[in-house]
Formats: C-alpha cells, sequence, structure tokens
C-alpha cells in the first residue's frame, strides 16, 4: 500500500487528491458508469447499440467514450469496412473497474426504497415549511 494510500485510509493529508479528483470526475459521471456497466454486460459493443442501450445523445456518448478510451478504460476499434464499423469494449483496467461499477449499482437498486421514502419525506418537510 502506497504512502498516499495509507494517509488517506487513516484519514490524514492527502497529496495526491487533486489527482484523484480527476480520476473520480470521470469515472464517477453517470454515462461513463452506465458505459462501463454495458460493456461489462455485454462485451463488444458498436457505438449504435451502446446509444440504443442507454438512450444518451450522439455528442454525450462520443466525448464520454472519448475520455473513456484517453483514461484507458475503454478500447476503439476501427474496422475499415463500407459502411465503417468501430466497436467498444473494455480494456483490462476498464474490466478492473466492473467489481466496485457493479457494487454501486447493486447498492443503488437494493437502496431504491430507502431513496425513494427520504426523497418523499424530505419533499414533504419543506411543502410544510412552505406552507407554515
Amino acid at each position: 500500500m502506497s504512502t498516499a494510500t495509507k494517509d488517506i485510509a487513516k484519514g490524514g493529508d492527502c497529496p495526491d487528491c487533486s489527482r484523484i479528483n480527476e480520476v473520480l470526475h470521470r469515472v464517477g459521471d453517470r454515462w461513463s458508469v452506465l458505459i462501463v456497466i454495458s460493456l461489462a454486460q455485454y462485451g463488444t459493443l458498436r457505438f449504435n447499440e451502446l446509444k440504443r442501450h442507454l438512450g444518451i445523445s450522439q455528442r454525450m456518448l462520443s466525448l464520454t467514450l472519448r475520455e473513456l478510451e484517453r483514461d484507458g478504460l475503454v478500447n476503439r476499434t476501427y474496422h475499415p469496412t463500407i459502411p465503417p464499423k468501430v466497436e467498444y469494449s473494455l480494456t483490462e483496467l476498464g474490466k478492473s473497474f466492473r467489481e466496485p461499477v457493479q457494487a454501486l449499482g447493486l447498492w443503488a437498486l437494493k437502496n431504491l426504497p430507502n431513496i425513494d421514502a427520504a426523497r418523499e419525506g424530505y419533499d414533504a418537510e419543506q411543502e410544510d415549511k412552505k406552507s407554515a
């Protein structure tokens, strides 16, 4: 375990926090997580298959895939056919990210009723405050 990892685990200083923030910004956004989940579930997918699975705009999918490729999580394979064919799959690094992403997804599914109840309670409380 690195010194920085030990410091973070102990709640101490974090000399690499800005770099960690960069990584979490990318891998923690909803589209990145959903793309990783889709590629983990289905394996190699073409651009339009991902677009259909996720209900994401073409621009957002393109931007997110480019960043995931830059970060080494996704492979982009171009096939010079007519029409051109581009496929995406997880790299080894991307595959290592499956476990925490799937755990997060399972946590969300398991806790949806609790989250819904908390939201309803909060909204009702806010409504009461407005009425008072």
